[in-house]
């Protein structure tokens, strides 16, 4: 196990972060905490950072050091971005910290940004085509990615603190005359870019305004599961957000669902470059990641010694192996449920009993690994605690909706449960839960196979006799199969729902 921390010094915020990596489990957040500096309100005319916005740094760094000292971190990476980045006297800031904090600031230039922001998002989904925007109180960085390689990068210098002071500084958040001069600034300046416009890719926002931005979107629809990372919306949906944002007085914005207290005054300039944005591009959907410049950061330092780790080309299959490993799943037994649940969906599909798609059996065989993983907390309720964790847990590279299937498969128990759970999104129509709930069946079956993980059963073939529209199947087995023959046959229900027919079962020694 290594752990870490990194403190984001950002133009808004200063941010401490420290995460555990094991290869295992991956890579996991600890501890969290920030403190709302506003480092960019310290800039004067001249471009120097004041001494009290320096103080405001130093006893930051201070508390955080500490916190990490506590943590006993191997590690500690102190970043900085556009507050010290554009500040003239960055070099007597980065001095007097070293001097009273003990600490080297990392300052990370523009194009770096961009790089991290970005490599976190291909890391962690499976967009292969993108734009991603993440805008800072100081800076907003844009790249576009195709295949998952960056193909252009850029930053822009302003951000939501800085645009706030140029047009909205002695006005309402709302004021119309500020909203139209902001909007036509952002137009300009982003039509500048020969590479964004018509683009038709999804818009990813990254960084704390984007994820408040889908808080409050999730809350005016009162979103039945949790987390924004890979949350999608649609162009009226941002336009939703908007609209909100603007019919609500200071006052009322402080009690808004999704709103934290200290973007009250910041938000709007975030929207609006989110619309400016979505509209230039064509995009296909607003989404977002909840991995930004600080994950981007870690990951890309983490892979430097840890070769493999954080392959963009595998990230659902890493992101679900860290997932059976935190909740203990044993291996063994997992691939061989895997094993027999492929060869049995296979030997229905031939005989036209079944027909899914490729996305779909790709869930199956995923939830085959995964099923009643909620066991690790409670044998009694596998089924309920495996489904709130998988439809609750952020899973890199899934979609929520592929999520919540996922955590439907591999929480299966029966078809009224199955119901109870899906009605809670209801995102799922009627052929596509009978899917479910078939599937499902053959997942509970073939856990029944290995009822006592001895691994006993290696083999199964479905036979039919067309001559009395009957079934069998025969079970192939080393060893002591006494429970695998008692359980299957209570759950061969599920095989002959799908069969229409019934179904002997036979187990035969090999």
């Amino acid at each position: 196990m290594e752990r870490n921390a990194l403190i984001d010094i950002g133009s808004n915020t200063i941010r401490l972060v420290i995460v555990e990596f094991d290869h295992d489990t991956g890579l996991n957040e600890i501890q969290n905490i920030k403190t709302p500096a506003r480092l960019s309100q310290y800039l004067d005319e001249a471009g120097n950072m004041l001494e009290e916005g320096v103080d405001v740094l130093v006893t930051a760094l201070q508390s955080f050091k500490k916190v990490a000292e506590a943590f006993k971190v191997s590690a500690l990476y102190p970043i900085a971005t556009a507050a010290i980045r554009q500040s003239q006297n960055q070099q007597t800031i980065v001095r007097r910290v070293k001097k009273e904090v003990g600490i080297d600031i990392i300052l990370i230039p523009e194009e770096d940004e961009a790089f991290y922001g970005a490599y976190a998002v291909t890391h962690t989904t499976d967009i292969q085509n993108g734009i991603t925007v993440d805008i800072g109180g100081g800076s907003t960085e844009l790249t576009y990615f195709k295949n998952k390689k960056i193909k252009q990068a850029v930053s822009f210098p302003f951000g939501v603190v800085t645009l706030t002071r140029m047009f909205f500084d002695g006005k309402q958040h709302n004021d119309k005359e500020a909203l139209k001069k902001l909007e036509k600034f952002l137009k300009k300046s982003f039509s500048k870019l020969d590479w964004i416009a018509n683009k038709g890719v999804p818009l990813i926002g990254i960084g704390g305004s984007a994820r408040n931005c889908a808080r409050i979107h999730q809350a005016l629809r009162q979103y039945p599961i949790a987390g924004v990372h890979s949350y999608s919306m649609t162009h009226d949906d941002l336009t939703t957000v908007y609209e909100t944002l603007k019919a609500n007085s200071r006052d009322e914005l402080v009690n808004l669902d999704g709103l934290s207290r200290d973007r009250m005054d910041i938000i709007i300039p975030a929207v609006v470059v989110f619309n400016v944005l979505f509209n230039l591009i064509q995009a296909e959907s607003f989404t977002f990641s909840r991995k930004g410049i600080r994950e981007g950061f870690m990951m890309h330092q983490i892979a430097k010694t840890h070769r493999g780790e954080f392959r963009k080309e595998n990230v659902q299959s890493d992101a679900l192996r860290h997932l059976a490993n935190e909740y203990r799943i044993e291996p063994t037994g997992a691939k061989q449920r895997q094993k027999l649940a492929e060869t049995l969906l296979t030997q229905l599909t031939e005989q036209d009993k079944l027909k899914v798609d490729e996305e779909v059996q790709q869930r199956f065989l995923q939830a085959a690994y995964l099923y009643y993983l909620g066991k690790f907390i409670d044998s009694d309720s596998s089924s309920q605690h495996t489904y709130y964790i998988i439809a609750n847990s952020s899973i890199n590279g899934l979609t929520h909706k592929e999520r919540v299937r996922l955590a439907l498969l591999t929480s299966f128990k029966n078809k009224s449960l199955l119901k109870q759970y899906s009605d809670e999104t209801q995102w799922f129509s009627d052929k596509e839960l009978s899917d479910i709930q078939a599937l499902g069946g053959i997942l509970k079956f073939v856990n029944a196979l290995n009822i006592s993980n001895t691994n006993t059963v290696n083999q199964v073939a479905l036979i039919t006799d067309s001559d009395v529209e009957q079934y069998q199947l025969n079970v192939y087995y080393q060893g002591e199969p006494i429970a695998e023959q008692y359980q299957s046959n209570r759950q061969k229900k599920h095989i002959e729902k799908i069969l229409k027919a019934k179904l002997s079962i036979q187990f035969i020694k090999k």
